[in-house]
């Protein structure tokens, strides 16, 4: 059987990694066996982050909604209750924007929903 010679392929691939691995730190950036290792548990830890950010936002959303709430005398969770009540639409990221921005208005917020 014919050997088949890889060499354009191979160097491709290997390539492909090292791109991957540009800016990792020693050989983990430079030495092709340790560049896979490091890029595969990179992508990993890409998908796996991509989906716990959104769960990471929401926490950060709800702790300072939580905290502007408890200034103006109110817990997170009868604040959201009014809310629903009042049939004010407006989601947390919006709300905890408002409460960093402009207090003024998150308590304007808070008291119509409390009515």
């Amino acid at each position: 059987m014919a050997r088949v010679k890889r060499g354009n392929v191979a160097r491709k691939r290997r390539n492909k990694i090292l791109r991957l691995a540009r800016g990792f730190r020693g050989g983990n950036g430079t030495l092709f066996r340790t560049a896979n290792q490091r890029v595969m548990k990179a992508l990993c830890n890409a998908y796996r982050d991509r989906r716990r950010r959104k769960r990471d936002f929401r926490r950060l959303w709800i702790a300072r909604i939580n905290a502007a709430a408890r200034i103006n005398g109110i817990s997170y969770s009868k604040l959201m209750g009014d809310l629903k009540k009042a049939d004010i639409h407006i989601n947390r990221k919006m709300l905890a924007q408002l409460a960093i921005s402009d207090p003024k208005s998150f308590t304007n917020i808070i008291a119509t929903a409390s009515k």
